[in-house]
């Protein structure tokens, strides 16, 4: 096969196309059908669990388990993206991390809360899979792509994401409401729990499957020149990041942006984390059955407007620019945060789910390429991006703790979800003290 060259269509839509394999994951497992199934594990009324040597409430415990996760992700991907931006074989690592978190999944099927520390190692790797490949994946957007293609094929990523992943849900949904069609047997609560273990192995085989036509189109790396990894470079990676940081002192732009990426990132990965524990827990359903229809809905309902917003946002960032954009959508998030508080019946969860899937899916999609255009002229890209996930991902961090201690301490994430407002307000003052470029439209 011969190598594509960059901006050809075809290579464009392999590495958008890794959104549609990869995003199954963070629907169906970090979003829809793990939380659901979690929730369920624990009786009626009953939210607490002792492990560790504490005695801690389920949403604060996967809180804590994610942050430590992430945590984790911070450290490697530097280590990890710089060696491959060296020995210029991205393709590698890319794969190893996603074969991780797809296996990861396939495990989930046996998550038990009596073997709860072995069952949260699965819950733990799958995290860590899932946005170990990101690294490697976001990187690939300035090598692949022109400057002036890089929002549209951003946002054409997002969205065959989404497509993607509500496919996937819907056949899972119609398994869980109707098991007994599939062949799954045992009581309807049983064969519904059945069902939703068997929809964690099939995140994992669509995962493994459909990335390998991403695979197949992307290139190794951004180098001829294959090196060996020796000891000597072994932490390349953080040399790299040092590098990062000094040339963002002559980059008062990507500086001041990635400050204010850092404090919006953290709020608006945490609502995506959290937000069906939140409807689980605080929404009140008539029934465990609607309760369960009910948030899956509710997540197609985000991941469908998801499209929308991504394709508005780029539109919109055409016209007015990213920056002037990336703050309108703060904005909304403030206001979404505040009336969050308030929220009680299904019919008020549904319609905040399409709130949040129009601001969702642009911030995301505009935030990657408004990032990827401030860039300087370097081949070291992985490098750069691998400083911006360790952001977000730190951000995640501090966004998940402080999300799980006030759920902890006050009982209700009500409160917790509000004071994520105060994070998204920061990011629009930081968004507004970023100056103006004449010469370069953002």
């Amino acid at each position: 096969m011969s190598i594509l060259q960059k901006g050809d269509k075809k290579l464009l839509n392999a590495w958008a196309f890794y959104d549609w394999a990869n995003s199954v994951y963070t629907l169906t497992i970090a979003s829809a059908i793990f939380p659901i199934f979690y929730d369920a594990l624990f009786t009626e009324g009953n939210h607490y669990i002792d492990v560790f040597g504490l005695h801690l409430k389920n949403s604060a415990l996967i809180s804590f388990v994610t942050a430590i996760a992430f945590l984790v992700v911070s450290f490697i991907s530097p280590l990890l993206s710089g060696i491959a931006d060296y020995v210029g074989n991205k393709k590698t690592f890319m794969k190893f991390f996603c074969y991780l978190g797809a296996f990861s999944c396939m495990g989930l099927y046996w998550f038990e809360l009596e073997n709860i520390y072995s069952s949260l190692v699965f819950y733990f790797l799958g995290l860590i899979g899932y946005w170990g490949s990101l690294v490697f994946y976001n990187s690939y957007l300035p090598d692949i792509a022109f400057p002036e293609q890089q929002d549209k094929i951003s946002a054409k990523g997002y969205s065959l994401g989404y497509i993607g992943s509500v496919l996937l849900l819907v056949i899972n949904l119609a398994m869980i409401m109707k098991p007994k069609f599939f062949g799954i047997s045992g009581t309807e609560g049983e064969a519904a729990m059945k069902a939703m273990r068997y929809s964690f192995v099939m995140v994992g085989v669509w995962w493994i499957i459909f990335s390998q036509y991403s695979y197949y189109y992307l290139p190794k790396g951004n180098k001829e020149s294959q090196k060996k990894i020796t000891k000597a470079i072994f932490f390349n990676g953080f040399k790299e990041l040092k590098k990062v940081w000094h040339l963002l002192s002559d980059n008062i732009r990507l500086k001041m942006y990635l400050k204010s990426f850092f404090v919006y990132s953290m709020a608006v990965q945490t609502v995506m984390l959290v937000a069906t524990y939140f409807g689980a827990q605080e929404i009140q359903w008539s029934s465990k059955e609607e309760s369960t229809i009910g948030l899956i809905i509710c997540i197609l309902l985000i991941q469908l407007v998801a499209v929308l917003g991504a394709i508005l946002t780029s539109k919109a960032s055409g016209r007015w620019g990213n920056i002037p954009t990336l703050i309108v959508i703060n904005i909304a998030w403030v206001l979404f945060c505040m009336l969050a508080y308030f929220i009680t019946l299904p019919m008020h969860f549904y319609i905040m789910a399409i709130y949040a899937g129009l601001v969702m899916g642009g911030v995301q999609s505009l935030s990657r390429s408004t990032y990827s255009k401030l860039l300087p002229e370097t081949e070291d890209t992985a490098s750069f991006f691998s400083f911006y996930d360790v952001a977000e991902k730190i951000g995640i961090v501090i966004g998940m703790l402080v999300y799980g201690l006030i759920d902890q301490i006050t009982g209700s994430p009500r409160f917790a979800i509000v004071f994520l407002a105060v994070f998204f307000i920061t990011g629009v003052l930081l968004l507004y003290k970023i100056p103006k470029k004449s010469e370069l439209i953002v």
